[in-house]
C-alpha cells in the first residue's frame, strides 16, 4: 500500500513539472541526472585520493544549483523574446534554456569522465 502511494505522489510531482515546464522538461531532468551522477563521481574520486572534504562538497552542490539559475535566466530570456513577438524556432517553444542546459549537460559529462579518469577507470 505504502509503494503505491508513493508511486502515485512520484508520477503527479512529475506529470506537474513536466506539464509547467513544457519542452524544458527533458533537458532539465538530463541535467539533474547528470549532476547527480557528477557528485557522486566527485565524491568516490575524492574519497579515493583521501581528499575528501565538506567544504568542496558544499561548493560543488551550490555550484550546481546555480546551474539550474542559468537554465531559469535562459527561460527568462526565452520569455523576453517570445514577449517581443519572437516566435520560437521551428515551433520550438524555449530555444535558449534547452541550449543552456544541454551545454551544462554536457559540461557535467566531461566532469564524470574526468572524474572516472581520476579514480583510474581507463
Amino acid at each position: 500500500m505504502k509503494t503505491y502511494l508513493l508511486k502515485g505522489i512520484a508520477a503527479v510531482s512529475f506529470s506537474a513539472l513536466s506539464a509547467y515546464l513544457g519542452q524544458v522538461f527533458l533537458p532539465v531532468a538530463i541535467l539533474v541526472c547528470a549532476m547527480l551522477a557528477d557528485y557522486i563521481s566527485g565524491m568516490v574520486k575524492a574519497w579515493m585520493t583521501s581528499s575528501l572534504s565538506s567544504k568542496v562538497g558544499i561548493t560543488g552542490i551550490v555550484k550546481k544549483l546555480c546551474y539550474l539559475l542559468a537554465v531559469c535566466a535562459g527561460a527568462g530570456a526565452d520569455y523576453i523574446f517570445t514577449a517581443a513577438g519572437a516566435q520560437g524556432i521551428s515551433g520550438f517553444e524555449c530555444p535558449v534554456a534547452c541550449m543552456v542546459a544541454v551545454w551544462l549537460i554536457i559540461n557535467e559529462l566531461i566532469s564524470i569522465l574526468e572524474n572516472l579518469g581520476g579514480i583510474g577507470v581507463p
